[in-house]
């Protein structure tokens, strides 16, 4: 019996680009980070980064659903005390909504140096314009 275990000789990489006009915030969020992890390849490997580069596009007409956008806060610590800090989600969306799916994609990669580093793979734009043209992107409908 064999077993394949992709090594760095081995990964292809290609460019993605979606474009997240109408998409709902989660849905897209979990179909990126599959995209990065790489686990829509046959070559897929748990410890070693075969996800492909993804570029996403419009950002700031995703969507949510319900009433998450006046209910649902982005919080965070300072680490002093009182230090709680807290945004809504229509603050976000108006202020950097790149920054919404940042943090969506980001939680549900690996908490590791494996995580961060396919998150570095990742380039979410507000508008129709990127800047990753020369790298050729395919165009990615799920």
């Amino acid at each position: 019996m064999k077993t394949y275990v992709a090594t760095a000789a081995t990964i292809e990489r290609k460019w993605l680009v979606i474009d997240a006009e109408g998409k709902t915030l989660g849905r897209l969020a979990t179909e990126v980070a599959r995209l990065l992890r790489g686990k829509h390849k046959p070559t897929y490997t748990p410890f070693i980064d075969t996800g492909d580069y993804v570029v996403v596009i419009n950002a700031s007409k995703m969507v949510l659903t319900g009433n998450k956008l006046d209910q649902k806060f982005y919080r965070y610590h300072t680490g002093y005390p009182g230090g709680l800090k807290e945004t809504s989600y229509k603050n976000l969306m108006a202020k950097n909504p790149e920054k919404a799916l940042e943090l969506a994609v980001k939680g549900m990669l690996p908490k590791n140096s494996l995580g961060r580093q396919m998150f570095r793979k990742l380039h979410v734009y507000a508008g129709a314009e990127h800047d990753q043209a020369a790298q050729k992107p395919e165009v990615y409908e799920f």
